[in-house]
């Protein structure tokens, strides 16, 4: 047996094998945000597979929050109801299945007329326009949204949740001294800044108890100058992982547009290994990876315990049984 193909654990979850499938978005949510039978095939499809692990698209908790007009979400039972399907047709075909959670914050394209949010006054770009910085009463909001959307998909059928700290939206907007500038108790050091986020995991992890599995996805550098680093980031999840993380999720970039990058990128496989070296808690790497070649040495050289595999699942649904 190859290494990607022997079990392992997330939390209290195990897996049947070191593959998985990535948040990726479908651009067929209904205007209003909700899931489809579209999804329900997609996902189920791709579970049937053989993946070991399956991880829904970017899901919004809510209507301010979406990323897109046609993005899906779980900001009310009936949005829930609807992901419900997506969860049992999954467990069907063999695969356990969690659900990303997230909130745009300045890179939102808010329903209904909603704000657009950020921890400051800080615009992503010209296109998304300028954000409010947001106030206690809207973290205070934010905290309890990322509450009732985990419980909504665990009681829906997921098996925990992921939560989205990556690819410059809101968590990861906090995270960043680029987009953080606040002077309270949510920004001006390391510390002040992942407060909000293991904040959020503490209240994830109050409300789902100890079985539910929580994982976060991150982005490792903001190739940018003065920005997220690999080193930084390490601390910062040292720090998260103590309030019920099982496991982060590592990728990269997307705090500033490309023209604003000012150094040199730093690719996710990259970043995953120098977090892999330094945290006690599962890694999964993705970025490129298209191959049981390219799985089997990420794992052998300990550069990750768990790899996802994006876009060749989208063309080829039976990858992971024909690698």
């Amino acid at each position: 047996m190859t290494l990607a193909f022997s079990p392992g654990r997330i939390g209290s979850l195990t897996l049947a094998n070191r593959i998985v499938m990535p948040p990726m978005q479908r651009y067929e949510g209904t205007p209003d945000g909700f899931a489809t039978d579209y999804h329900v095939n997609h996902y189920a499809r791709r579970a049937r597979g053989g993946v070991g692990l399956v991880i829904l698209e970017s899901t919004a908790i809510s209507p301010e929050g979406r990323l897109m007009g046609d993005d899906i979400g779980i900001f009310s039972d009936a949005h829930a109801m609807a992901l419900s399907r997506i969860a049992a047709a999954v467990k069907a075909e063999g695969a356990p299945v969690l659900v990303q959670l997230s909130h745009g914050g300045r890179k939102s394209r808010p329903y209904g007329g909603g704000p657009l949010l950020a921890p400051s006054a800080i615009a992503y770009d010209e296109r998304y326009g300028m954000p409010q910085a947001m106030t206690q009463a809207d973290i205070d909001k934010l905290v309890a949204d990322f509450q009732i959307a985990a419980r909504r998909a665990v009681e829906g059928g997921f098996a925990g949740v992921e939560l989205h700290a990556a690819h410059g939206y809101l968590l990861h907007q906090f995270l960043s001294p680029l987009s953080n500038r606040r002077n309270d108790a949510y920004g001006g050091d390391e510390d002040r800044r992942a407060s909000l986020p293991a904040r959020i995991i503490r209240a994830v992890r109050e409300t789902l108890g100890q079985g539910p599995v929580i994982t976060m996805r991150i982005s490792a550098s903001d190739n940018a100058e003065g920005g997220l680093t690999p080193d930084m980031v390490v601390r910062t999840l040292s720090r998260l992982a103590g309030h019920g993380l099982d496991a982060v999720h590592v990728s990269s970039g997307g705090l500033v547009p490309l023209a604003a990058q000012t150094t040199s990128p730093v690719e996710s496989l990259a970043c995953a290994g120098v977090l892999r070296a330094a945290l006690s808690i599962p890694v999964i790497a993705v970025g490129g990876i298209r191959s049981l070649a390219d799985v089997e040495t990420i794992l052998l050289a300990g550069k990750a315990d768990f790899v996802a595999i994006g876009r060749p699942l989208l063309i080829y649904p039976d990858l992971s049984r024909i690698l």
